[in-house]
């Protein structure tokens, strides 16, 4: 008993390490999974009538087309919805002429019977990398870039440009090339904070976009948090803020 005293500190040591272990576990919840295989768009959708505009190319997901005009904004959307969690994917554009442009859709919705989504948006254009765009809703940039040479300078224009995303409740980050390009935290309570996942050609183009290597990873689910459940999209999209 007289040597109990001088174990306390290492075992309390001890018990701060392995909590915050588990702790960084808990965190984390699971691993990182790949959102496609590489031969099939298994897992993703498209709406009605688009069908021709994605497929699987090279390893890849492609959309658009280098011989046809793309005429309005298009989507493949991930079958499955998420709240928190980090996407990393890779996106490389390859104009012929007009429009040229992406993106990148989070925490996003379908709207009903019409072309477009409405949801935070990871912008990907000449100008417009590394920005976070809210689609169909305020349709406006929100958040400043952190620093907007560094985001401009880590840009490949003809190479394969990497978004990092990382939503945790109302905050979302977002990296370029590793470069940090946007820490915004949403103050509207009412905006939901879960949705779909969405690669995006621009309409007014003729250009496609591939994107590889997509993987989430998901984290722990914010309780309480607003959702989409038993919102209707397409109102959402026509309400003013």
């Amino acid at each position: 008993m007289s040597h109990c005293p001088s174990l306390l500190p290492s075992i309390l040591a001890l018990i701060l390490v392995l909590g915050g272990s588990a702790a960084a576990d808990h965190h984390k919840r699971g691993e990182a999974k790949s959102l496609f295989d590489g031969k099939s768009l298994q897992g993703w959708n498209v709406s009605k009538g688009e069908e021709k505009l994605w497929r699987v190319a090279e390893g890849t997901i492609e959309g658009g087309s280098l011989t046809e005009h793309v005429p309005h904004n298009t989507f493949i959307v991930s079958d499955q919805s998420y709240q928190n969690f980090e996407l990393r994917l890779k996106l490389k554009i390859t104009p012929v002429k007009g429009g040229v442009n992406s993106g990148v859709q989070f925490r996003s919705m379908r709207i009903p019977n019409h072309h477009e989504m409405v949801g935070y948006q990871a912008d990907a254009a000449k100008n417009y990398w590394g920005k976070l765009y809210d689609e169909s809703r305020r349709r406006k940039m929100i958040g400043e870039l952190l620093d907007a040479a560094a985001v401009t300078k880590a840009v490949k224009p003809k190479g394969w440009n990497e978004y990092r995303i990382l939503c945790e409740g109302p905050r979302i980050r977002m990296w370029l090339n590793g470069v940090p390009s946007v820490d915004y935290t949403e103050q509207d309570e009412s905006i939901p904070l879960d949705g779909h996942i969405g690669l995006q050609v621009h309409g007014g183009g003729t250009l496609t976009v591939q994107f590889k290597d997509i993987t989430v990873k998901e984290l722990l689910t914010s309780k309480g948090a607003p959702s989409w459940k038993g919102l209707d999209p397409k109102k959402e999209s026509q309400r003013k803020r």
